[in-house]
């Protein structure tokens, strides 16, 4: 890009690592679709009530290592034999059919800004690709990069490929920094769980982003920036206040922030 110099440095190019759930989007991105799941007879009525509990044990404290652990072999037992087709057309629908979303202005405000000093932003989550990817697009993301399940005959076997998740995240980054030129002593993160420190620490300038107790005291000892991301608020609504030089500057991402954002608002109706 020309006109931001900062995007450059002799070491290399810079990016901005962003965490999804909870960074981002103020709700757990995979859980956000078992009621379209369940809609096409995916999954059953219990699975719903028990995704349910999840997302309120999940906005309560944060998911820990046992946690994501236990979800993560719920999902891909559960996925097993379910056609990827399909899955992607559900997300499809998803993203484009739920109007009013509601998403952290906030998290649109900084990928705004970092795409504006000519920062790539690359979306690094432990969801599955296929609910990923069309966010990370919505979002006007550089790159992403998601868990990846082991797919035969069009379905997925139940198996995990690649799963996107603490270690694994640095591997995934430390790769695109590799094909990509990324610095990464010059790169940024950002995540609201302890179980993301190896991506926070393998940055530059890692900051917590409505931290859970263990990532808050960490970031706390390590002098690294805290954020609190609390005003998921209409996206249509901030852009008719906005100057016309802030939506012209703004517009592809905050619309598709828009688009990603309509997850949490579709959830929080549902439950009214």
């Amino acid at each position: 890009m020309t006109g931001h110099p900062s995007a450059q440095t002799e070491r290399g190019r810079v990016a901005a690592f962003f965490d999804l759930d909870k960074t981002v989007i103020a709700k757990s991105s995979v859980l956000a679709f078992s009621k379209p799941f369940f809609a096409q007879g995916l999954i059953t009525r219990r699975s719903v009530l028990q995704s349910s509990y999840a997302q309120f044990l999940f906005l309560l404290s944060g998911a820990d290592h046992d946690q994501m652990e236990r979800m993560r072999a719920h999902l891909t037992t559960m996925t097993a034999g379910w056609d990827v087709q399909q899955i992607r057309t559900i997300v499809a629908e998803t993203l484009h059919d739920i109007v009013d979303p509601l998403i952290y202005a906030e998290a649109t405000d900084l990928i705004a800004d970092h795409k504006a000093r000519g920062h790539d932003v690359v979306i690094v989550s432990a969801s599955g690709e296929e609910v990923v990817s069309p966010i990370a697009g919505a979002l006007g993301a550089t790159h992403s990069t998601a868990t990846r399940m082991v797919i035969e005959d069009g379905r997925y076997t139940g198996d995990v490929e690649f799963y996107c998740y603490g270690k694994g995240k640095v591997e995934a980054m430390q790769e695109l920094a590799e094909s990509q030129g990324y610095d990464l002593a010059q790169c940024y993160a950002y995540s609201d769980s302890v179980t993301d420190l190896p991506m926070l620490e393998v940055v530059g300038h890692p900051t917590a982003v409505n931290p859970d107790r263990a990532l808050r005291r960490t970031a706390s000892e390590n002098g690294w920036p805290i954020l609190s991301f609390s005003n998921p608020v209409s996206i249509r609504a901030r852009i008719q206040t906005q100057s016309r030089t802030t939506v012209a500057a703004a517009a592809a991402v905050m619309s598709g922030a828009a688009v990603a954002g309509a997850f949490t608002y579709g959830r929080l109706r549902r439950k009214r």
